[in-house]
C-alpha cells in the first residue's frame, strides 16, 4: 500500500436531493456523481461528501459492497473510515489517505456551514435548530406523536416557536 501525496479536494454545488414528505425524510439516490465534496483516491475511487437530510454524509463514491454506507461529517474521521472501509474496493488505497481525505471534506463542510450562518435563516436551518433546541431542552423526540412532531417542524418552518 502506498500513500498518495497529491490528495486534492474538489468542491461543487450539489442540490440536496433528500426527499421530504411532511416531517419524514428519505435518503437521496446516492451514487458516484452525487457529491458536493470529493477527494480522488485512485482512478476509480474517491471519498465524497454529499447532502443528506440536513447534513453532509461522507462515504466512498463507489459502493460495491454495501449501498448507502456513510456517516455524517460531524463524526470522528477514524469512525467514519471504519464504518465505510468495506466499500474501499482497492487494497492499494491506504487507510491514511482515506482518513486524510475524510478530514479534508470535514474541514470544508465545517467552513461552509460557518460561512452559511451569516446567510438568511432558511426553513431547513430553522427546522435543524428547532430539533437541536428540543434536544437541549430534554424533549424526547422519539416519544412524540406524529401530530406533535409535525407541529414542531411546521412551527420551525414558519419561524415561530415549536407547536405554533
Amino acid at each position: 500500500m502506498t500513500e498518495r501525496t497529491d490528495l486534492t479536494l474538489e468542491v461543487r454545488g450539489q442540490e440536496n436531493r433528500t426527499a421530504e414528505i411532511g416531517p419524514l425524510m428519505i435518503t437521496p439516490s446516492l451514487g458516484e456523481d452525487y457529491w458536493a465534496y470529493r477527494v480522488m483516491l485512485s482512478d476509480k475511487q474517491a471519498i465524497v461528501g454529499f447532502p443528506k437530510f440536513m447534513t453532509i454524509g461522507i462515504g466512498f463514491a463507489v459502493e460495491d459492497e454495501d449501498w448507502n454506507t456513510n456517516l455524517p461529517f460531524t463524526c470522528d474521521a477514524v469512525e467514519i473510515y471504519e464504518h465505510i472501509a468495506e466499500n474501499k474496493g482497492d487494497d492499494a488505497i491506504s487507510r491514511e489517505d482515506c482518513i486524510a481525505a475524510i478530514r479534508m471534506i470535514q474541514e470544508a463542510a465545517h467552513k461552509d456551514r460557518e460561512d452559511g450562518e451569516a446567510e438568511a435563516n432558511t426553513p431547513e436551518q430553522r427546522v435543524h435548530q428547532t430539533f437541536a433546541d428540543a434536544d437541549i431542552e430534554g424533549v424526547d423526540l422519539n416519544a412524540m406523536t406524529v401530530a406533535e412532531l409535525t407541529a414542531l417542524v411546521m412551527g420551525a418552518i414558519n419561524g415561530g416557536e415549536p407547536g405554533e
